[in-house]
């Protein structure tokens, strides 16, 4: 890789995208596959970053240049003659199929480098298409991909407090989503929110709860009261065991999701989502198609289109150097 990457910082929310340019890997075999699909190779995509382009993630993300709540998102060039462009999205851990928030920074980032003004755009992710409106240079709407409940009610059993009794979603990331944690929703509180989420994540692992196809849940969502004029406040923990400083865009959908599922919010009505930090989201859904189903939704689920709305700004733009001498040149961090 090269020693020089070129990037676009954002955040959405307070939560913060890290958008490289250039210097990235030359993916384009993979995005073009030779059987003339009109869609990327997404398995063999992720598979090749895993395997051999790595350290891009580490290198990007990990101290001293990134931190553990940062989101990098790779730009690629699109499969489909309509689409804007592709992108994965990746922490400090690994890789994610969707990142909302990601999407509005990415979108930001597109508008203050000028490369595109308001309008609708398609954009290409692993977990399928996704459409984004940029309003201006900071307000963005995304159309998530198709988002559902997959079980409701489900009690998880955790050390030295009661059942912890909650919903699964799919909002293109796997969510345990549940407002009986027991602690209180509040930017003061986040050490014991922190600790009381990774063991409830621990806990499912341990006890085989999964999402569909055995997917592993690797986000969960505490919901309390919110301050006036939002629905509700969300901590969501992410893969990494950082929290999200924004409402959390998958979060959300899956939030509207299970609110579908339980007939709490109808197609068209608006929900206020308030993050952790006091940042919020507006979102609102429509019903799907059957042709629009995700592939791994059970027959009898209520499946949503999530609209989101959020607003990212432009925080930083330069390039990191990566010097062949330096003890940290891979970063610091798995």
């Amino acid at each position: 890789m090269t020693r020089r990457v070129q990037v676009i910082d954002s955040h959405t929310g307070g939560e913060p995208t890290r958008l490289v340019v250039d210097g990235g890997p030359d993916l384009t075999h993979l995005l073009r596959p030779s059987t003339g699909s009109s869609s990327a190779d997404w398995p063999r995509v992720i598979e090749s970053l895993r395997c051999h382009h790595d350290h891009l993630r580490r290198r990007v993300l990990g101290e001293p240049r990134g931190a553990d709540h940062w989101v990098g998102a790779l730009l690629l060039p699109p499969v489909g003659a309509a689409s804007l462009c592709a992108v994965v999205f990746f922490n400090n851990v690994g890789y994610l199929g969707m990142c909302g928030h990601g999407v509005i920074g990415l979108m930001a980032s597109l508008a203050y480098l000028e490369r595109i003004q308001p309008g609708c755009f398609a954009i290409e992710t692993p977990v399928g298409l996704v459409r984004a409106q940029l309003h201006d240079r900071h307000r963005v709407t995304i159309g998530n991909v198709a988002s559902y409940c997959y079980r409701r009610s489900v009690p998880v059993l955790i050390a030295e407090h009661p059942p912890i009794v909650g919903d699964i979603a799919w909002g293109g990331n796997w969510f345990f989503l549940t407002d009986q944690h027991g602690l209180q929703v509040q930017f003061g509180n986040l050490s014991a929110l922190t600790k009381r989420a990774i063991a409830l994540r621990q806990a499912l692992v341990s006890q085989e709860i999964t999402g569909a196809a055995g997917q592993e849940i690797d986000h969960i969502e505490f919901f309390g009261p919110a301050s006036d004029g939002a629905d509700s406040r969300n901590f969501v923990l992410c893969p990494g065991g950082a929290y999200d400083r924004s409402p959390c865009g998958t979060g959300t959908s899956a939030k509207l999701a299970c609110l579908a599922a339980q007939g709490r919010l109808l197609p068209g009505q608006t929900w206020i989502q308030e993050s952790i930090t006091g940042s919020r989201f507006q979102a609102t859904y429509q019903m799907v198609d059957s042709e629009e189903r995700p592939a791994h939704a059970p027959p009898d689920a209520v499946v949503v289109a999530p609209q989101i709305t959020g607003q990212a700004y432009v925080c930083g733009q330069g390039w990191l150097v990566f010097e062949d001498d330096d003890p940290f040149r891979e970063g610091i961090g798995p």
